[in-house]
């Protein structure tokens, strides 16, 4: 399933003001978008019920932000675009965790189209979901 996700002016400011960018791109009449903005944005308009993380069904008191990459197919997107957002599951995979138990990796790809439908971005993110050794609390 995929959602909206409205490029507005005023947030756009606010993220660059937040992220501290001094580039003129940024302000204006039609600002891009920061690159960083589609995870935040992600966070805020992605529906609880479809959220990688829910997808992927990761202990969320485990989790760990291990990797973000960002390919834009064309120019970034700017102030007054809606995008619309779909979220996939990509590969998982397992790996000893230095203080035993097994952590589990997995990737998460969110790609961002216009309103004629082309692909403007892709999201990776690769998610680590923390070992446990079965005797702490936070098991399952």
């Amino acid at each position: 399933m995929s959602y909206e996700f409205p490029l507005d002016y005023s947030k756009i400011r606010e993220f660059a003001r937040a992220v501290k960018t001094d580039d003129a791109a940024h302000t204006g009449t039609e600002p891009v978008i920061p690159p960083t903005m589609l995870t935040s944005g992600r966070m805020i308009w992605e529906p609880a019920e479809q959220s990688g993380f829910v997808k992927l069904g990761f202990d969320r008191r485990r989790i760990l932000h291990g990797e973000e990459e960002y390919v834009f197919h064309g120019p970034l997107p700017r102030a007054g675009q809606t995008l619309t957002a779909d979220t996939r599951i990509g590969e998982s995979f397992e790996k000893p965790g230095k203080r035993g138990g097994v952590m589990t990796f997995a990737k998460m790809i969110t790609e961002f189209r216009d309103d004629s439908g082309k692909l403007v971005a892709t999201q990776n993110s690769t998610i680590i979901q923390t070992a446990t050794t079965g005797n702490s609390e936070g098991s399952k």
